[in-house]
């Protein structure tokens, strides 16, 4: 069944580590740590994303359209038990999320090519994948791997989350697995993204912790940080 969220403003910021030090240690004292987290605090997320021939997701992101979309299947901690299929729709700095569970063996079909199991899917948006990857030639393009520490405070449904070691495996047909081989993409030692996100308003106590207003936004994508070596 696929789950919808309403569109969410999302803001996000470059930031070093001193930055991430000062600002973990503020949150945490209003803010509750993911409870999908490990010991420290995190988890590793791994994303497929999907892209057509003239790499059209990429040039719109790099041209800056407002209204545009991307498919990517994602899982976390390497554990291939739990797939989904997600559809990002950013309008501005607005986003929505489309998402659908998929099986290991669907995945791995999907990758290989093997789509015709696809077209009755009972998920939707599923099937609008298979439409696109038919009609507009949609591929996987790169496997785009991070560590996310997140923090969330329920009032406004905020969602703060620190995200490092960003790195990119280009597509090999064997995005799923064991051991991934891939390259780091950090212009600097230690570089994060800070990224925040809520529905209507973001509370007053929120906004003074972070200290949005001295912190420069950025359009950045790991998406297109990733696409850069390939």
């Amino acid at each position: 069944m696929n789950q919808t969220e309403g569109f969410r403003h999302e803001l996000k910021y470059r930031i070093g580590y001193a930055q991430y030090i000062e600002l973990r240690n503020r949150l945490r004292t209003v803010m509750q740590s993911d409870v999908h987290t490990g010991a420290d605090g995190k988890y590793l997320i791994r994303s497929i994303y999907f892209d057509n021939y003239a790499d059209k997701a990429l040039r719109e992101k790099a041209d800056g359209v407002p209204m545009r979309e991307k498919f990517r299947i994602r899982y976390y901690n390497d554990d291939f038990s739990y797939l989904t299929l997600e559809k990002k729709i950013k309008d501005n700095n607005l986003c929505m999320k489309v998402d659908a569970q998929i099986t290991e063996e669907e995945c791995r079909e999907l990758l290989a090519g093997k789509t015709n199991g696809m077209r009755g899917h009972p998920s939707p948006l599923v099937r609008e994948l298979y439409a696109k990857m038919r009609y507009q030639m949609l591929r996987p393009k790169v496997l785009v791997s991070y560590m996310r520490e997140p923090y969330i405070y329920r009032a406004g449904n905020v969602r703060i989350t620190f995200d490092s070691d960003i790195r990119t495996t280009l597509f090999h047909r064997d995005f799923l697995e064991g051991k991934v081989a891939d390259i780091d993409t950090a212009e600097a030692p230690q570089d994060m993204v800070l990224e925040v996100k809520y529905d209507a308003f973001l509370p007053d106590m929120i906004q003074r912790l972070v200290q949005i207003n001295t912190l420069r936004q950025t359009a950045f994508s790991k998406y297109e940080a990733c696409r850069r070596f390939g």
